[in-house]
């Protein structure tokens, strides 16, 4: 394999060593039989005490993947040493006016290891299996302060509005190798994000 074999979706396992903390995490596809710890993972870092049944989120991905917009090759877990499922991030199928883009979410990790490089990890794997597959953009909901550190900008930057006009503070998207100034327009995400 060469160095840049590990985007490419048939080689989309990908080890980065946490030196920081000591540990392995190891970035691979979605398997069958990940969905259970997937949906355990998302429920654990998007739950809040004394909420009552799982978060919207641990339901989303439940929902993208049986819906249309689900990309295989764009569901990656981060696995620890002991190959236990410690995080996820999916990109599914999203568009800009009639251009098929990326949306980015949930990206997960389990409240005990965060603030680790999980994350970063995860972030890094997807938006490099991405830009293998082509795409021209990932857009996102979320903290500018925290993913500016991945490239991504604030939507209006690139003519690019939310799909609610109240996001614009927080709609990002990262452009892509194969992203050409002439995609604008409104982004919007697959239907199963209307029900959140």
């Amino acid at each position: 394999m060469g160095a840049g074999d590990d985007l490419c979706p048939r080689y989309s396992v990908v080890a980065r060593r946490l030196a920081r903390h000591g540990g392995i995490v190891l970035i691979r596809r979605e398997a069958a039989g990940d969905a259970a710890a997937i949906r355990a993972v998302t429920a654990a870092a998007f739950g809040r005490p004394g909420e009552a049944g799982p978060p919207a989120e641990a339901t989303l991905v439940d929902e993208l993947r049986a819906s249309g917009a689900w990309l295989p090759g764009l569901s990656l877990v981060a696995l620890d040493a002991g190959g236990d499922v410690i995080g996820h991030v999916v990109g599914t199928r999203g568009h800009v006016g009639q251009a098929p883009v990326l949306a980015l979410g949930p990206l997960s990790v389990h409240p005990d290891r965060q603030r680790r490089g999980v994350g970063s990890a995860l972030m890094h794997a997807v938006l490099g299996a991405g830009d293998a597959l082509g795409e021209p953009l990932v857009a996102l909901l979320g903290s500018p302060g925290y993913y500016r550190r991945f490239g991504f900008r604030l939507s209006g930057e690139y003519d690019i509005d939310p799909p609610r006009p109240r996001w614009r503070p927080h709609f990002q998207v990262r452009v892509l190798s194969a992203y050409r100034p002439g995609l604008r327009g409104t982004f919007a995400y697959p239907e199963p994000f209307d029900r959140t």
